[in-house]
């Protein structure tokens, strides 16, 4: 483990981290010198294997943080948690001793059949009720916290009783867990479904906040649609940057999912990511700084 990861030196930089992915085992072999600071891992691609990705895994743990990112919790699902899923999970919980573990607030199927996509619910007083349950479950089945996250969405579940903003801050609040704040998610929903991002974004404690998310959508014209398959575009940017400024301490991690480029452009995607929080926390607090980072082409 790497000698500097320490209590006060999470509390004194910037921590931006990057996805894991096959594609780049290559070169994290190597182990390059890298600014990235930390990794998270798609824990399904981990959980039922002794082989090469488990490897890698356990290699990259040696010398940095790293989270547990899940897909398939499902954690709301009116038929109840999957036993066997939670049990998979907390045996790879102990095996990578992760500073992160979380997944998505969303179903994901049924029981017999996971359809592999992260679902809608409508926001309610019964789904609430339901997903503290849920948490409580899992929380006391890993023995730690965990954080969820914002999804992207394209149709909006009829009944609900709050807005997306207000039902994770109450749940958060009421549950324990903490949140996965996708910034890229958040707004790809405020366009689809017309609302202000930054009235979302300022109504989220930064205290329930847990990490960040940075991605790239791709505007199919009458819609956004959350690929995670380019840059974070500026609208992204400034938002992050807003969030950033308020919450120092958020570990922010570079999701990229399909059409996955070399490492040195995540590399560089992290970097700019550490140059906003720089621009607020740090010695570079200059309007052209700020200019050069918000400034993007694809």
């Amino acid at each position: 483990m790497n000698d500097s990861y320490t209590e006060a030196h999470v509390l004194s930089q910037p921590k931006v981290g990057l996805g894991l992915r096959p594609i780049h085992y290559p070169h994290l072999e190597t182990r390059p010198n890298t600014s990235v600071y930390w990794f998270e891992a798609i824990s399904e691609n981990y959980m039922d294997t002794e082989g090469r990705p488990l490897h890698m895994l356990q290699l990259i743990r040696e010398d940095y943080p790293v989270a547990l990112h899940g897909v398939s919790l499902s954690i709301a699902s009116t038929e109840g948690l999957r036993p066997e899923y939670v049990k998979q999970l907390k045996r790879l919980k102990d095996r990578i001793e992760p500073w992160i573990v979380s997944d998505h607030l969303c179903w994901t199927g049924l029981q017999a059949s996971n359809l592999h996509d992260l679902l809608p619910f409508p926001y309610t007083d019964e789904a609430l009720t339901l997903l503290l349950k849920h948490i409580d479950q899992v929380q006391n089945a890993l023995g730690c916290h965990i954080l969820l996250e914002n999804v992207s969405t394209y149709l909006q579940p009829p009944g609900s009783s709050y807005a997306e903003w207000e039902f994770l801050t109450t749940l958060a609040k009421q549950s324990g867990c903490k949140l996965l704040l996708d910034v890229n998610n958040l707004y790809v929903n405020a366009i689809n479904h017309r609302f202000d991002p930054v009235v979302f974004l300022q109504a989220i404690p930064t205290e329930l906040i847990g990490q960040i998310h940075l991605a790239g959508y791709t505007d199919m014209g009458t819609y956004l649609f959350d690929t995670h398959s380019k840059p974070a575009y500026p609208e992204v940017w400034e938002l992050f940057s807003k969030l950033i400024a308020r919450a120092p301490d958020i570990p922010v991690l570079i999701e990229w999912d399909d059409d996955i480029p070399e490492f040195s452009v995540l590399e560089k995607e992290a970097q700019k990511a550490t140059q906003i929080w720089n621009y607020h926390h740090g010695h570079t607090h200059t309007e052209s700084v700020s200019a050069s980072i918000f400034a993007h082409s694809l």
